[in-house]
Order: structure tokens, then sequence, then C-alpha cells
């Protein structure tokens, strides 16, 4: 194994690390309807669990209203269930051909228990960019350990390594607070 893999693996799992962040994040319910909300929802369909987005389409014709369109009209009340048993707290209505989905206005205090969860679920992809970090910084002390490479080389990859988290970090940060001004707008 060399510097480069060490920190080309680095870079990847820190990236993977980021994306969860993102897509945790995406799923978090602001005042407004978004497809993102009902991507990780499955429902039962002939006795197997399907994604909502694999059998329906989505559209936002209002801000606080969402609408699925399923392809198969037989699976609008397996779809509304799934709606109804998941953590989304909405209550959805269907006419026979669509399911809309109204988003009411988040209160104060709601707003103040997402912007928490938000930070938690912030600090978790901080934690897991740091493990990328710490892990891979003993593989490179392995090396240096096992004479493949200098010391000099380590410190400069271990550098290099730390550029790497900061910056992974600081887009976790960004993702962050893009979400808390959303959540905060009123």
């Amino acid at each position: 194994m060399t510097v480069e893999s060490v920190l080309e693996e680095a870079g990847q799992k820190m990236q993977g690390a980021v994306s969860v962040t993102r897509d945790e994040m995406a799923g978090v319910r602001t005042g407004r309807a978004s497809p993102a909300f009902v991507q990780r929802i499955t429902f039962d369909y002939y006795g197997q669990q399907y994604p909502l987005n694999q059998f329906a389409s989505f559209s936002v014709p209002e801000p606080r209203l969402l609408v699925i369109q399923p392809f198969d009209k037989g699976a609008i009340s397996a779809m509304e269930r799934a709606i109804l048993a998941s953590d989304l707290g909405i209550t959805p209505s269907n006419d026979g051909n669509v399911i809309r989905l109204s988003f009411p206005p988040l209160t104060e205090e709601r707003r103040k228990e997402l912007v928490k969860l938000i930070h938690h679920r912030a600090e978790e992809g901080r934690v897991a960019v740091r493990n990328v970090r710490r892990h891979n910084k003993d593989e490179l002390e392995r090396l240096e350990r096992d004479h493949e490479i200098s010391e000099d080389e380590l410190r400069r990859a271990e550098k290099e390594l730390q550029k790497l988290t900061d910056q992974h970090i600081a887009e976790i940060d960004e993702i962050l607070s893009h979400k808390e001004k959303e959540l905060l707008e009123v």
C-alpha cells in the first residue's frame, strides 16, 4: 500500500460520510414540500418492500404541497399506509388517482427541535470523517514502522490527510448552515 492509495481511500470514505450527511439532512422536513422527504419510505406491494420513488412520480405544485402520482392505481392504499406509518407526521389524502401531502407550517418549537436534530446529524458526519482520518493515520504510521516510507513522507502525508479532513468537515458545516437557514426561514 502506498501513501497515495491511503490518501485516495481516505478522500473517498470522507466524501461518502459527507454524502450520507447530505442525504440525512435532505430528509429533515422544513416548511417546504420536497420529494426528498419520501425517498426512504418503502411500501408493501404484493408481499415485497419497494421504495416509493420506484412506483410513483412526484411534483410540488405549491410550496407546502407534495403530489405523489402512482404508476399503478392499485398501490395507492399501500403507499398511503406506508406514509402514515413513517416518521413524517403527515396524514396523506387521496382522490383515487394521486396522493396529496399537505405540509403545515412549522411551529417555533418544532423548528428548534429540528435545528437540534440537524446539529446532531452534522456532528455524526464530522465524527465519521474524523474516524476515517484516525484509521488512515494509523495506516500511514504502520507504513512508516515497516520502513516503507520515511519519517518526512509520513509528516507530509499526515498534513495532506489533515487538509482532506478539514475540507470535508467544512463541507458538512456548509450543508448544516444552509439547512439551518432553511429551517429558521419563516
